[in-house]
C-alpha cells in the first residue's frame, strides 16, 4: 500500500541533506553568496546583473559589490551585451569555472562514498528520487520565470 507523501518530512530530509552536502572542505574559502553566484553563472551564464539578482538572495547594491570583488579576484569577467550596448554580461573566467568544477567533483566523490553504503533497493529508490528532484527544480524555475 502506498503511503501519502509527507511534505514536512521531505523538506526536513532535504534540509538535513543539504546541510551535510554543501559543507565541503575547500582549498579556497569562499562564502555562500560567492559560491551561489559562481554556480549560477556556470549553469545559466552569461547573465546581466539584473538577471542575476532574480536568482540570488542579495539586493542589487550588495550583488554589484560582490560581482566587483569576483571580477578583481579573476573569477568573473564583464563584456558588453551584444544585444544592448548599454548592458553588461557577466561570465565565469577559467578560474571561476575551475572552482565550480572542482567543488562539483568533490561533491560527486563524497556522495559516491555515501551511496556505496546503500543497498541495491535504496540505490534504486535514490535513482528515481534524482529524476523527481530534477523535475521539481524545473517546476520551481518555471514558477520563477512566470510560466
Amino acid at each position: 500500500m502506498d503511503h501519502p507523501l509527507n511534505v514536512d518530512e521531505l523538506a526536513t530530509a532535504i534540509e538535513d541533506f543539504n546541510t551535510v552536502f554543501i559543507r565541503l572542505p575547500s582549498v579556497r574559502r569562499l562564502n555562500f553568496s560567492t559560491l551561489s553566484v559562481l554556480h549560477t553563472l556556470s549553469r545559466k551564464g552569461p547573465l546581466r546583473l539584473t538577471d542575476l539578482t532574480a536568482t540570488e538572495q542579495l539586493k542589487q547594491p550588495a550583488l554589484t559589490s560582490l560581482v566587483a570583488k569576483l571580477e578583481r579576484d579573476g573569477l568573473v569577467s564583464r563584456r558588453p551585451d551584444p544585444s544592448d550596448g548599454r548592458a553588461v554580461l557577466l561570465s565565469l573566467t577559467e578560474e571561476g569555472g575551475r572552482i565550480v568544477r572542482s567543488r562539483h567533483a568533490d561533491r560527486v566523490a563524497n556522495l559516491a562514498r555515501l551511496v556505496d553504503r546503500l543497498n541495491d533497493q535504496e540505490r534504486e529508490v535514490l535513482a528515481g528520487s534524482a529524476r523527481v528532484l530534477a523535475r521539481l527544480t524545473e517546476i520551481a524555475a518555471s514558477d520563477v520565470a512566470g510560466d
